[in-house]
């Protein structure tokens, strides 16, 4: 098998969304499930992560065991809404090729309505792999059009979260990737490519 290129954008996707993953409080879960999209007590007035690395999501939230990340749900969007996003994105990194100077680079993350960064992958253990996974995050500026525009589906995945916490946790690994949702390279386009900085 072909290893994982750095900075390679893997997700569960079809012909026309893909899913992404965030962790909330009972609260905010309980809501959204219930209206088949995000309410309050959801914030409308910040920054919202979505990723889609599972696993990555795992590590952040110890399997759903980090107080307000409790439950775990599988966003499924539009393939339209994210590549809006990401068409809209400037990376966290100052760094990022196309910017050509520091200064440069802060105006375009300040005004940016949509942020990109990278993060180490992670493995079913929660070790660091040697390649990344992107969050995006989306400001209040298009938090609504995510909302309302780009969500198709909300499902609830705290009880197969807590079942492979449980089987890791008793060393039935095998088990445990065999809940492993499924992840496959995203098709970009050569300019969302370069936008948010992922390998050729």
């Amino acid at each position: 098998m072909t290893a994982p290129k750095p900075y390679e954008l893997r997700a569960d996707y079809d012909t026309k969304t893909i899913t992404v993953y965030q962790a909330y409080s009972p609260q905010i879960a309980t809501a959204a499930l219930e209206h088949g999209r995000f309410v309050a007590p959801f914030s409308f007035n910040r920054m919202t992560w979505i990723k889609p690395s599972f696993l990555w999501l795992m590590a952040r939230s110890n399997w759903g065991a980090r107080p307000g990340q409790e439950r775990t749900l599988a966003v499924r969007i539009t393939r339209t809404g994210w590549e809006r996003a990401l068409a809209l994105a400037v990376p966290t990194d100052p760094q990022a090729p196309g910017y050509g100077s520091y200064d440069r680079w802060r105006v375009a993350f300040d005004r940016a309505a949509v942020h990109v960064q990278w993060d180490t992958e992670r493995s079913l253990h929660g070790a660091g792999l040697p390649y990344y996974s992107i969050q995006v995050g989306l400001s209040r500026h298009v938090i609504r059009e995510f909302v309302d525009e780009w969500i198709t589906e909300i499902v609830d995945l705290t009880e197969r979260v807590r079942k492979m916490r449980d089987f890791l946790n008793s060393r039935q690994v095998d088990k445990a990737r065999r809940l492993l949702p499924r992840e496959a390279v995203y098709p970009l386009s050569p300019e969302l490519r370069r936008r948010i900085c992922a390998s050729e």
